[in-house]
C-alpha cells in the first residue's frame, strides 16, 4: 500500500484513494466540499476523467460524485 500524499489529478482510472485534508489557499470551496461528504478519512475511487482532464468523476459512500479541476486541487490525498 503505498501512502504517498497525492493530489487528485496523480491518480488514474480505477485507483482509489482517502481523503487527507485540504490545501490551504482552499478556503472558499473547504465547507462545500465538506458538504458533499469529501470529510477527512473517506475513501473514495476514480471513475473517469473528462477529455481535456475536467472533471473527474469519482465514487465515495455509495454515489457518484464530479468535481471540476479547481476543486479537486484543494484535495489532500493519500492513495490505497
Amino acid at each position: 500500500m503505498d501512502m504517498t500524499m497525492l493530489g487528485l489529478k496523480d491518480l488514474v482510472i480505477g485507483d482509489k484513494g482517502r481523503v487527507t485534508g485540504f490545501n490551504k489557499q482552499g478556503r472558499a470551496y473547504r465547507k462545500r466540499l465538506l458538504a458533499m461528504g469529501l470529510t477527512p478519512g473517506t475513501e473514495f475511487s476514480i471513475v473517469r476523467f473528462a477529455p481535456l482532464g475536467d472533471p473527474v468523476e469519482i465514487t465515495l459512500r455509495g454515489f457518484s460524485l464530479t468535481l471540476r479541476k479547481d476543486e479537486a486541487d484543494i484535495l489532500s490525498i493519500e492513495k490505497i
